[in-house]
């Protein structure tokens, strides 16, 4: 019994190793396929959404003015919000990316993308989407946006990245979210006021845009002196 206890042990070791070795790899990959990747922009959203559904509208009509901006914009390659914003990054010149992630039921990549980069591992995805990233545009959705935007919320407030901005689409949609978060999480002490200015509730395309220009004209700023 020692004996075949000790062989599984080795052969689970191994597999770890192994795994180690993928996700490295899957690092690597990442970051080869994104290093010419123009000041970017990364839209969240319900994979739901229908053509005609307004977020979808929404999002494609976003995504076509920052890429007539000179903004790439960066998906997690699926369909609704994603397949707008890809739709209008290349309706607006500008390069359209997306981080597919292989799940059990399968995401298909939707047919509005320049640069399409496969991932096995949620995490190592999330490191890409921040890094290249300048800004997160977050459209309704559902757990997947959610975790998403309190990922980088969290990331923020913990000086983990430096502070870029983070805008939800939508006051009808997110405006309950919002007044939940001040009453109870600022009224009981679970957070900051001061951390409340991490977001942005919009909308208007105008003020996405113009918030973001002057973000990146900053960033340049700050990078020349």
């Amino acid at each position: 019994m020692d004996a075949r206890k000790n062989y599984l042990i080795d052969d689970l070791n191994i597999q770890e190793s192994w795994r180690l070795f993928r996700i490295l790899a899957e690092f690597v990959e990442g970051f080869d396929s994104m290093i010419d990747v123009p000041a970017a922009v990364t839209f969240f959203g319900s994979a739901r959404s229908g053509e005609n559904d307004p977020g979808y509208v929404n999002a494609r009509g976003l995504a076509r003015k920052l890429a007539e901006q000179g903004f790439a914009i960066i998906t997690g390659g699926g369909g609704g919000v994603m397949e707008a914003a890809n739709r209008g990054a290349q309706e607006g010149g500008g390069m359209s990316i997306g981080l597919n992630i292989d799940l059990p039921f399968e995401q298909v990549a939707n047919p509005y993308i320049d640069k399409l980069v496969h991932f096995r591992y949620f995490f190592v995805r999330k490191v890409i989407f921040v890094k290249y990233s300048m800004a997160f545009v977050i459209m309704p959705g559902g757990f997947g946006t959610m975790d998403e935007l309190f990922e980088a919320l969290t990331l923020i407030q913990t000086h983990k990245i430096a502070p870029f901005p983070v805008f939800l689409v939508g006051s009808d949609y997110w405006g309950g979210l919002i007044t939940w978060v001040k009453e109870k999480m600022v009224a009981q002490g679970m957070i900051s006021p001061e951390d409340l200015y991490i977001l942005h509730v919009v909308d208007s395309h105008e003020e996405v845009v113009d918030e973001i220009n002057r973000f990146y004209a900053d960033m340049n700023l700050k990078n020349n002196k």
